[in-house]
C-alpha cells in the first residue's frame, strides 16, 4: 500500500488518500505500507502535521524495530521540508543500525 497525506493536492493514481496524521499512523500500525508521501501543512495544526508521522515512525523504529516504508516529502513549506528530511535521514540511520545489529546476532 502507498499512502498519500495531503489536504489539497490531487492523490496520485495507486495511492491511498489520507488527510490527517492519525489516519496514516493507523495504517502504518496495521502493516503492509510500502511507501508514504507526506505534506506538512494540513490545514489544522491542532490535528497534526506530516512531521508528526515522521516522529511516530522514528520512535517506532528506535523502540519497536518497526521496518519503515519509503518516505517521500512533498510539502511546499521549505523549512518544514528540511526538518522532515532530517527526520527521514534519522529513520534511515536507525533502521540500518537495527538491521546491522540483527545480522550480528545471527
Amino acid at each position: 500500500m502507498k499512502i498519500y497525506l495531503d489536504d489539497e493536492r490531487q492523490t496520485p493514481q495507486g495511492w491511498v488518500r489520507t488527510y490527517w496524521p492519525d489516519e496514516v499512523i493507523e495504517l502504518l500500525q496495521a502493516g503492509g505500507v510500502e511507501e508514504v508521501s507526506l505534506d506538512h501543512d494540513l490545514g489544522d495544526d491542532q490535528r497534526g502535521t506530516g512531521y508528526d508521522v515522521i516522529l511516530w515512525i522514528e520512535e517506532a523504529v528506535a523502540l519497536h524495530d518497526f521496518c519503515p516504508p519509503v518516505i517521500h516529502v512533498h510539502s511546499a513549506n521549505a523549512s518544514a521540508v528540511e526538518k522532515m528530511r532530517a527526520g527521514v535521514r534519522s529513520i534511515r540511520q536507525l533502521a540500518q543500525k537495527h538491521r546491522q545489529d540483527h545480522e550480528l546476532k545471527r
